[in-house]
């Protein structure tokens, strides 16, 4: 198929999705990087190439351990906490709600808790900066004909749209990521059993990690970190320089900033059609309410 005039290819077959994915993972560095890419999404690990997405992708991959999200649960259930006292409330006035808003809400704090070391409460605190910022970023979309220009004339369009940029988005990003930079400040100035255990603080750590370093250099992936069964090791050339530096606090922005991007929208949209499905499907609900409390007598 054709996205404006640029050719895509589609793979279907489950043997080949496997090949690409698993057995020759390693093969497959780069993505395609649009024209009109900005920080701090162009130092996510999604854009990042060749030597030093393996050396990121190397730090960051332990980070999603079970070891590492034990750690991490806790931040998670105080928003769940928050999450159910604010559905407690609707609860017990008995009239319709929104439901899809309150899962955003929780979706918002539960990133902004992990990724970005900020603890809101989007749904009692919509002013929150944090909060809008997120908002805006994700209300904020280029006119459709707009984008349809762009893709079938990109050598006219792209060219215009840098000469004349787009001042919110660029406000955006910027605050993003100054956030992120000044939690890192903030959690330098902390001793190490004052700082919360979520995905920013990981970084930092593992920035810090000789290990890490170490490994990372090496282009192996070690078993522990090995995010998926058989996945061929990330083996290579000998590294660059340029992939034997430390994460840049822009590169960290880029990481939190795309746990944004993948988080916000997919979590929500699960949550809500969930509840939807249990809604509208009431035996379901009984059966998912008995092994909660199941679950809960056991633990």
């Amino acid at each position: 198929y054709y996205i404006g005039r640029q050719m895509f290819v589609v793979v279907s077959s489950p043997e080949m999705i496997k090949q690409i994915l698993v057995t020759d993972f390693s093969n497959f560095t780069n993505r395609t990087k649009p024209n009109l890419l900005s920080k701090p999404m162009l130092d996510s690990i999604l854009y990042l190439r060749d030597d030093r997405w393996k050396y990121v992708r190397s730090l960051l991959t332990p980070a999603f351990s079970d070891t590492k999200l034990k750690e991490m649960t806790p931040l998670i259930n105080q928003a769940c906490d928050i999450l159910l006292c604010n559905l407690k409330v609707y609860a017990d006035s008995g009239k319709a709600f929104d439901i899809q808003r309150c899962y955003n809400c929780f979706t918002l704090d539960v990133v902004g808790s992990v990724a970005f070391g900020t603890e809101v409460d989007s749904q009692k605190n919509p002013h929150d900066p944090f909060v809008k910022n997120c908002r805006t970023f994700f209300e904020t979309s280029l006119f459709k004909p707009l984008l349809i220009l762009i893709l079938s004339f990109p050598f006219i369009m792209i060219p215009l749209l840098r000469i004349f940029p787009n001042k919110k988005q660029k406000e955006l990003n910027g605050f993003f990521i100054q956030t992120i930079k000044n939690a890192i400040v903030c959690r330098h100035q902390q001793d190490a059993a004052e700082r919360r255990r979520d995905f920013l603080q990981w970084m930092l750590d593992a920035c810090d990690s000789a290990d890490s370093l170490a490994a990372g250099c090496s282009g192996v992936l070690g078993p522990s970190a090995a995010p998926r069964q058989n996945e061929a090791p990330l083996v290579g050339t000998a590294p660059s320089e340029e992939a034997q530096k430390m994460l840049t606090e822009d590169e960290i922005a880029g990481q939190a900033f795309l746990f944004l991007i993948a988080g916000y929208e997919t979590t929500t949209s699960t949550l809500s059609f969930a509840t939807y499905l249990l809604a509208t499907n009431p035996e379901c609900q009984e059966k998912v309410l008995q092994e909660v409390d199941e679950f809960s007598a056991k633990h």
